[in-house]
């Protein structure tokens, strides 16, 4: 056996090994049923925390288990095989980004109450930044926090939040200042409860996930679920979007493999055709540049080096090989009969977009070569 590529250890590659056994018996089965009904059980989550899967790099004090970057990494990659992009994003936005800003930036106090019961699978938890007319703009937040006697009214609107319908709590950006831009931006942590009202959208993919637009109308939050520091939210919104950034290159990988592996065995059951060899290189070549491409940023941020221009680069080279081995390998296969990759291909579509669109990842990339 070949050594794994740094930063994935035997033991991370044992890890990878399980987790995909589970994927591939226990969710991708399933995955045609919730994309039907448009929604997957909560009890999933649980499946997840009694493997000590939902704080994988978590603390262990306060529940997770600790390990390193790589353990995270192959979750979101072998996560994304599930068949169905809504589950893997589900799953992926309570991990992945409502919990680690808890973790980061909440008190002793605050990880006992929200990221404790988050990772023992009893709370589902969303972040909501993005804003109706907001996009992708993070300084574009409106919604309003102000001060009362002790704590917070909050009024406003967001929209695209993964787990919105489920979630019990919402890491939540709000203006707390009435200057704009970048400044006067605090994160609360919101309970579902009164005034909190959330819409499930209606999607072109990712038909399990409850995405949806999350209302809060005089909503009365404590002092004590201010997370961080008042007025410095942006500094945790950078924080995180590495993280998921990362998150997003590796799912799109896993996504790729799946779907190529499952075109390169039907393709050898049909006529040899020397127009369908040559395209299926293309795609293999593309795949493994798309992993070289998350790998190395991995490596970088597990040895704790700033990757913020080599994870915008990961992320916008994934995501457009993602959307491109989808529609190839649908193109070879054709429609009919097969269902999987057509759904592969609608969930794709979200790729370029969220976490930050293409262009906002062209924006990184330039600005840091100072143009």
């Amino acid at each position: 056996m070949t050594a794994p590529p740094p930063p994935f250890t035997p033991e991370s590659e044992a890890f990878r090994e399980e987790l995909r056994a589970f994927v591939a018996a226990e969710l991708r089965p399933r995955a045609p049923e919730w994309e039907a009904a448009e929604w997957f059980p909560d009890e999933v989550f649980g499946w997840f925390a009694e493997r000590g899967w939902l704080g994988l790099t978590l603390p262990v004090e306060h529940g997770g288990r600790g390990l390193g970057l790589e353990f995270g990494a192959v979750m979101s990659e072998e996560l994304a095989r599930c068949g169905s992009g809504g589950l893997a994003a589900g799953l992926g936005a309570h991990m992945g980004i409502a919990c680690p800003p808890v973790a980061s930036f909440g008190t002793t106090e605050q990880k006992r109450r929200w990221l404790e019961p988050a990772l023992r699978g009893e709370a589902i938890g969303a972040l909501a930044i993005t804003e109706p007319g907001g996009g992708s703009d993070v300084a574009a937040v409106r919604t309003r926090a102000e001060r009362v006697d002790g704590g917070w009214l909050v009024n406003g609107e967001k929209t695209y939040i993964t787990n919105g319908v489920r979630a019990h709590f919402y890491v939540t950006a709000v203006r707390t200042t009435p200057e704009g831009g970048h400044h006067g931006m605090s994160f609360l942590v919101v309970d579902r409860g009164p005034g909190v009202t959330a819409s499930k959208l209606r999607k072109l993919g990712w038909h399990a996930s409850d995405t949806a637009t999350v209302a809060f109308q005089d909503v009365f939050v404590p002092d004590d679920h201010l997370l961080g520091q008042r007025d410095r939210g942006f500094y945790l919104v950078m924080a995180n979007f590495q993280g998921e950034r990362l998150g997003m290159s590796l799912g799109a990988l896993g996504e790729m493999r799946e779907t190529f592996a499952a075109t390169v065995e039907w393709a050898r059951e049909q006529p040899r055709s020397q127009a369908r060899r040559h395209a299926l290189a293309e795609l293999a070549t593309l795949i493994e540049a798309s992993a070289a491409a998350s790998y190395g940023v991995a490596r970088r941020m597990a040895a704790g080096q700033d990757a913020v221009r080599e994870v915008s680069m990961a992320k916008l080279l994934t995501q457009r090989a993602n959307v491109q081995v989808q529609e190839t390998c649908l193109r070879l296969r054709g429609i009919e009969g097969h269902a999987e990759v057509e759904r592969a291909l609608r969930d794709a579509r979200l790729g370029p977009i969220g976490g930050g669109t293409d262009e906002v990842m062209k924006e990184i990339v330039g600005r840091s070569y100072g143009l």
